[in-house]
């Protein structure tokens, strides 16, 4: 489902008078350090697989040290504290002096390679890559195109996107949808590898009894306009309304004081102050998962493949999620969850309905969810993957078994 199928890709230069990165190859033995860079204001999706890749990357002999160029959550909320990080803010997207700075970093610490994980850091890391002559990976976490509900936003993005990784030696995306998303940007399909997103596996598949009586939904997220939480409260509205009183545990935090005003406003017009519980960002997600029956992800775009959504699978909270993207390459519709069509309250409420009721087997779901995690989507698969992707850069790689 998940085919590795780099070869030998055809690096393109860029239209600027820049030398393309002279690759040196190190001895098989040799640990390789790679640079990575990230935004660095929230601690999100994307941002947990940048902290859990520092922290697996070093058993496959590549040592990870991380770049904000917008400091802040990103920093206080890692785990993995033995990363090095510098800061290196940017007075706006096209600040293109964090190249320079970046290449000085490379040299004084000998990194080997660049891995930019937003459009952002690629723009300046193209640039960088240049000058300190190492390659440059990118990793897709989302569709550019698709990120933002503004439409101009968006189309500069993507034209930024695609002039930035005409230089990206290899291009990573965490699932099918977005490989089809960057090729139909106008990547050369060569230079593009799926390494599905993963998180850690639990020893063992925690004993729960199918909940009784009111039945508690969770929503995880940085919340914003795309992940759709007005939809998920109409939702619960008309839940309310069919007889069946679930309660909302929020986790996380607002995008903007102005969107949360927002989404309150809509709370109160929905009389549902009483049945959601705003709890703020939480660090330990396993902790907050343990307290949900149900998982709802109601995104209306946007989802590479969701960190949440695996997090759940892992900890055997079953989730009811709309069909974007990379979602159902995790989930199988009535097999470890439940899919509904995105943006359509009323199709998210009937199949949470339907867990509660029974047509779906609420343990069954967890059961298998739980598996699939652990077969496909586990934090070392993903390591292992991007180490294969680092180790096509080079004559060998430090420790991965290249197949």
């Amino acid at each position: 489902m998940f085919p590795d199928h780099l070869a030998h890709p055809t690096i393109l230069p860029l239209p600027v008078a820049l030398p393309p990165a002279t690759i040196t190859r190190p001895v098989a033995t040799e640990t390789i350090g790679a640079l990575h860079l990230v935004n660095g204001e929230h601690y999100a999706g994307a941002e947990r697989v940048q902290d859990l890749l520092a922290q697996r990357l070093p058993e496959l002999g590549y040592s990870v040290g991380f770049v904000c160029v917008k400091p802040g959550s990103f920093d206080a909320m890692r785990t993995s504290r033995d990363a090095p990080l510098w800061n290196v803010p940017m007075l706006g997207k096209f600040d293109l002096r964090a190249g320079w700075q970046v290449a000085r970093l490379v040299r004084r610490h000998g990194y080997r390679l660049l891995h930019a994980h937003t459009v952002r850091t690629a723009l300046f890391g193209s640039i960088a890559s240049a000058l300190a002559e190492v390659p440059l990976v990118y990793h897709v976490h989302s569709p550019t195109a698709r990120n933002h509900t503004g439409g101009w936003r968006d189309r500069v993005n993507a034209a930024v996107e695609r002039m930035s990784l005409r230089r990206a030696a290899r291009i990573i995306a965490v699932s099918e949808a977005m490989g089809e998303h960057i090729v139909g940007q106008g990547l050369d399909p060569d230079r593009v590898t799926v390494v599905p997103n993963g998180v850690p596996q639990l020893e063992s598949l925690p004993a729960r009894p199918r909940p009784a009586g009111s039945w508690t939904l969770g929503m995880v997220a940085l919340f914003r306009p795309r992940k759709g939480v007005e939809v998920l409260l109409e939702a619960i509205a008309l839940l309310h309304r069919y007889g069946l009183p679930v309660q909302l545990n929020a986790v996380g935090q607002f995008e903007s004081p102005r969107y949360e005003a927002e989404i309150k406003t809509l709370v109160d017009r929905l009389n549902l102050n009483e049945r959601i519980h705003w709890t703020g960002f939480r660090h330990d997600v396993a902790a907050e998962l343990r307290r949900m029956d149900l998982l709802a992800l109601p995104s209306l775009f946007g989802e590479g493949l969701p960190m949440v959504v695996l997090e759940a699978m892992a900890a055997g909270v079953p989730v009811v999620a709309t069909r974007v993207e990379g979602v159902p390459e995790a989930i199988r519709h009535g097999i470890d969850g439940v899919l509904a069509r995105a943006g359509d309250a009323e199709d998210l409420a009937r199949a949470i309905a339907d867990v509660i009721a029974g047509r779906y087997d609420w343990s069954a779901l967890r059961r298998s969810a739980r598996a699939r995690q652990v077969r496909l989507f586990s934090d070392r698969s993903m390591a292992t993957g991007v180490a294969r992707v680092y180790n096509g850069l080079f004559a060998a790689g430090p420790h991965v078994d290249r197949q």
